[in-house]
């Protein structure tokens, strides 16, 4: 997956998308209340909590795709974990270049 260009903040019931190169908002989506934001993007998605309730936003454009009221939950914070985190990822990325240096060590001791 490529780096996106943006990183994305939560504050006071808002999310923001911020272009990495420049510092400028590239787009800002209100969700609900003044409260934390906490915003994860998880395999391409964009989600975050805020007032109890969770949501899914495009990162792109930073449209609501979906909404869930996490109904009977009350109103506090909500936490996000998803898998395949960024340990995941760099653990996925070192195997990937042993692998490409055994493969290449092969093919050396085949050919000498």
């Amino acid at each position: 997956m490529a780096q996106p260009s943006a990183i994305f903040i939560g504050i006071k019931g808002t999310v923001a998308a911020i272009d990495r190169a420049t510092g400028q908002e590239v787009w800002r989506t209100e969700l609900k209340g003044g409260d934390f934001v906490n915003a994860v993007v998880q395999d391409g998605d964009l989600y975050a909590a805020t007032h109890g309730e969770l949501f899914c936003l495009d990162v792109a454009t930073g449209r609501i795709r979906w909404h869930n009221q996490l109904k009977g939950m009350g109103y506090g914070l909500v936490t996000i974990a998803g898998t395949g985190g960024q340990q995941t990822v760099v653990m996925r990325a070192k195997k990937q270049q042993e692998e490409a240096a055994a493969a290449a060590a092969a093919t050396t001791a085949v050919g000498a």
